[in-house]
C-alpha cells in the first residue's frame, strides 16, 4: 500500500500525469495478462444460490464494496453494488495494472453471477467502479450512478445508464412492487478518479421495494428499504433517510483516511441514524487501501455493536444472509 500511496503523491502534483493516468484508467483490462500470475487466495465461503430468488431480502458478501442483494421474492430484483471482480484495481499499464493487489478472491467470478438485474455505482474511484469487471457484464443491465460518470460506463456498451444527484430519484424495474426505487443520498466523501476530474459526483443510494398499488382486496406490499452507503466519512445527512431493513456500511481505509472514509465506531453510529434493523460491514479486508490492520475493522465494529453484534451480518467474504434465517 505504501508503494502505490507514494506514487499517487507523485502523479498529483503533475497535471500531465493526471491526464495519462485518466487515459490509462479507461482501459477494458483486455491485455493485462500479468495480473493472473499472482492469483489471490480464494474467498473463505462460496455462496449456495440456488433458491436465490425466493427471497425477499438476502444478501452475499463478494469483497470489498460489491454486494449482491435479492429485494422482493419472485418477480423481484438483483442488484449488484460496485462491481469489482478484478484481481487488481488501477490504471492499465499495458500487460498489467497498476495499482492495489486484492489480498482475497472475489466469492463469486464473473460467470457465477446470478441473472443482474441493476447495477449500482456509487463513485468514480478505481476501487469501485472498474472497467474491465463492467466490460464482462451483460450490456441490457441498467446502470444507475454518480452524476458525471456516465462517461466511463456508456462506451463499454451500457445503454441503460442513469445518472443521479443528491436527492434525485429514479425507478428502474416492473411498476408496482415489481421494481426498485433509488435515491441518491449525501455522502461525506469525494469522486475524481485521477484527482484531476473533481467534477464527478459521489452517492449513497437508498433502495426501495414494494411500493405500490396492491391487487383489489389485497392487503398493501411491505416496503422494504436497504441503505448502500458507498464510501463515506462520518456525517449525519443519513438520519433524513428513516429507518431501514438493511444497512450496507464501509468500515476500512480510515488510517489516515477519516477525512473520507468512517471508522467502525462512526460507521456504526451512521447504522443507528437510520435505526437498521441489521448492518452489513463492506470496505475492509479485500484491498490495502490504508495503514490500519487488515483485520482491525471488523474486531472494532463488533466492539462497537456490543450487545447488539447480532445485528452485524456477513463478517466474511462468500457469506450469505438471508432475513428471517438463523445466519
Amino acid at each position: 500500500m505504501t508503494r502505490w500511496k507514494r506514487v499517487a503523491d507523485w502523479a498529483k502534483q503533475r497535471p500531465l500525469t493526471l491526464k495519462l493516468a485518466d487515459q490509462l484508467g479507461r482501459s477494458r483490462g483486455r491485455l493485462r495478462f500479468l495480473d493472473g500470475l499472482s492469483v489471490p487466495p480464494p474467498a473463505p465461503f462460496k455462496p449456495d444460490l440456488s433458491n436465490w430468488e425466493s427471497h425477499e431480502l438476502a444478501a452475499v458478501w463478494l469483497g470489498h464494496a460489491t454486494v449482491l442483494l435479492r429485494i422482493g421474492g419472485p418477480g423481484g430484483m438483483t442488484i449488484i453494488t460496485d462491481p469489482v471482480l478484478s484481481s487488481r484495481v488501477g490504471v492499465g499499464l499495458g500487460l498489467f495494472t497498476g495499482g492495489p493487489r486484492r489480498l482475497i478472491a472475489p466469492a463469486l467470478s464473473v460467470r457465477e453471477l446470478p441473472r443482474i438485474d441493476l447495477i449500482l455505482i456509487s463513485h468514480a474511484h478505481f476501487d469501485h467502479l472498474d472497467r474491465p469487471t463492467l466490460a464482462r457484464l451483460p450490456k441490457r443491465i441498467p446502470v444507475v450512478t454518480a452524476h458525471h460518470t456516465q462517461d466511463l460506463i456508456r462506451d463499454l456498451g451500457f445503454r441503460r445508464v442513469r445518472e443521479l444527484r443528491w436527492g434525485e430519484r429514479t425507478h428502474v424495474g416492473a411498476a408496482g412492487p415489481g421494481g426498485v426505487d433509488i435515491t441518491a443520498e449525501e455522502v461525506r466523501h469525494w469522486g475524481a478518479r485521477t484527482f484531476h476530474d473533481s467534477h464527478r459526483g459521489f452517492n449513497a443510494y437508498l433502495i426501495e421495494s414494494g411500493a405500490g398499488v396492491s391487487a383489489a382486496g389485497a392487503p398493501p406490499p411491505a416496503l422494504t428499504r436497504v441503505l448502500y452507503g458507498g464510501d463515506t466519512a462520518y456525517q449525519e445527512h443519513f438520519k433524513r433517510v428513516g429507518k431501514v431493513d438493511l444497512a450496507i456500511v464501509g468500515i476500512g481505509a480510515y488510517d489516515p483516511y477519516v477525512a473520507s472514509h468512517a471508522t467502525p465506531e462512526q460507521a456504526m453510529a451512521m447504522a443507528d441514524h437510520v435505526e437498521a434493523s441489521y448492518v452489513l460491514p463492506m470496505h475492509h479486508s479485500t484491498f490495502r487501501l490504508s495503514y490500519e490492520p487488515v483485520a482491525e475493522p471488523m474486531q472494532r465494529m463488533l466492539a462497537a455493536a456490543g450487545v447488539n453484534a447480532d445485528r452485524l451480518v456477513i463478517r466474511d467474504v462468500g457469506r450469505m444472509w438471508v432475513r428471517g434465517n438463523a445466519e
